[in-house]
């Protein structure tokens, strides 16, 4: 297993070197803008010498963005540092980060170098572009409305027209999902590209086989609002939850700790400035409810991936506690799925809970309420490769990231017939047979999709 601790080091050290190296970079926050007076957010460096201290860092409202095995980064205001302080905790270096003015602005859309990434309306379009070349085999649906009343689309793939026409199916269903936090656009992209290769290889014999058996859904954009705001202006503004107006006047609610399993356990922050603050209830947001009553609606699904940046890792339950889950055969199920699919990405596969205790996140609900094997990939870059920015890694990382997946997104659909075929000696059906994907040469940019 490839240790997180080397390559957090490199992370962090890019990151505090960009900070150093462009000056006039603009880390504004414009976020806070339109909010009451709040405590500026700070790029934050705290010492951290193993998994407990970590857990109270976390828990006491920092986001932790990179781990070195001493010490983590991360993003947190003053009301957070001064916790942190009076908790002990040394800190070794902070940023702090200009609190810009003008609100939500109304450009939407990303950098020039960065135009392959969708925005909301191109990812909308590219759903809809799908649908009209594979009309026969898929439909698009809003799942429900965002806080500013965005529909979230999801992609339904099934060759039973009935099955298509009702929303409904006996067959094994896989569910793939990404944008729960807003700054994390590469997890837009990589479901995006995953429906379109199953599409456009639907006559591959073992693609077929797979459409043909299985009930399949794409939910790439949880977030819509926050990925939208996080490009409003044109430059990325580091937005992380979606956009509620909290009821002190700031905003936003980090969703992937507002699920209800667990929830407010640990690793989630009650002040509403924070990063990584819970909401006021288990899923008061549209967002994280639009989510939970659609995978109710689906519980044929026995597999569930969402994706996230960054760090490559493959994790899973528990992150709200460090014990492992109770079924013995679960736990080994998570660990085979685990380390079978990192072998083919070369990330790190653990318990979410290694890193720091997390609670009210989609894997933990998606397996301990409705008992769905159910993994968060964290994509690339890695920390020593992080280039530009971990959150913003550029366009040019977009085919590697998807052909790194390309093998555990099957492996998965495989499995969702019974997942627990893994834990055989002797894999069976398409484990055998997929080992080597066809994968295109190239794609249209951006993707033909738009």
């Amino acid at each position: 297993m490839k240790s997180i601790f080397s390559r957090a080091f490199y992370l962090s050290i890019g990151l505090l070197g960009i900070l150093a190296a462009n000056p006039n970079q603009s880390w504004t926050q414009s976020a806070y803008a339109d909010a009451a007076p709040v405590s500026k957010p700070h790029w934050v460096q705290v010492q951290a010498r193993n998994s407990a201290d970590r857990s109270t860092v976390e828990n006491l409202g920092m986001s932790i963005e990179a781990v070195r095995s001493d010490c983590v980064w991360g993003f947190a205001n003053d009301k957070v540092v001064a916790k942190l302080e009076a908790q002990g905790f040394q800190i070794l270096s902070q940023t702090a980060m200009e609190i810009g003015r003008g609100g939500h602005e109304t450009m939407y859309d990303f950098p020039p170098q960065d135009a392959r990434y969708h925005n909301f309306q191109q990812t909308t379009d590219a759903l809809n572009n799908l649908h009209s070349l594979y009309a026969d085999i898929t439909k698009v649906i809003s799942v429900g409305k965002s806080v500013e009343g965005r529909d979230i689309y999801a992609l339904h793939i099934n060759t039973d027209p009935q099955d298509l026409a009702t929303g409904k199916s006996v067959k094994p269903g896989a569910i793939y999902m990404g944008n729960h936090h807003a700054r994390e656009h590469l997890s837009v992209e990589i479901p995006l590209m995953m429906a379109q290769y199953l599409l456009k290889n639907k006559d591959d014999a073992q693609i077929s086989a797979l459409l043909k058996s299985r009930d399949i859904w794409f939910v790439p954009m949880v977030n819509p609002d926050g990925s939208e705001f996080d490009i409003a202006t044109g430059q990325y503004q580091y937005w992380r939850k979606n956009r509620s107006k909290n009821s002190d006047g700031t905003y936003g609610v980090d969703l992937n700790r507002n699920y209800g399993y667990e929830w407010g356990t640990g690793g989630s922050d009650t002040d509403t400035s924070s990063e990584i603050y819970m909401g006021p209830a288990p899923f008061s947001e549209p967002e994280t409810r639009a989510m939970r009553d659609f995978v109710e609606a689906h519980l044929n699904a026995t597999v569930l991936l969402t994706f996230h940046s960054f760090s490559e890792l493959v994790l899973y339950p528990w992150g709200h506690s460090n014990d492992p889950v109770p079924n013995t055969k679960d736990q080994q199920t998570f660990e085979k799925m685990a380390t079978t699919m990192a072998a083919w990405n070369h990330y790190t596969p653990e318990q979410a809970s290694a890193l720091y205790i997390a609670s009210g996140d989609t894997t933990d609900w998606a397996y301990g309420t409705h008992g769905i094997f159910a993994f968060t990939f964290e994509l690339s870059p890695s920390s020593n490769e992080m280039g530009p920015g971990g959150f913003y890694p550029g366009a040019g990382i977009i085919d590697k990231v998807f052909q790194d997946n390309l093998k555990p997104v099957l492996y998965l659909l495989d499995a969702a017939d019974n997942p627990y075929k893994v834990l055989g000696n002797t894999p069976t059906g398409m484990l055998q047979n997929y080992m080597e994907p066809k994968v295109d040469s190239a794609f249209d940019s951006p993707l033909g999709l738009n």
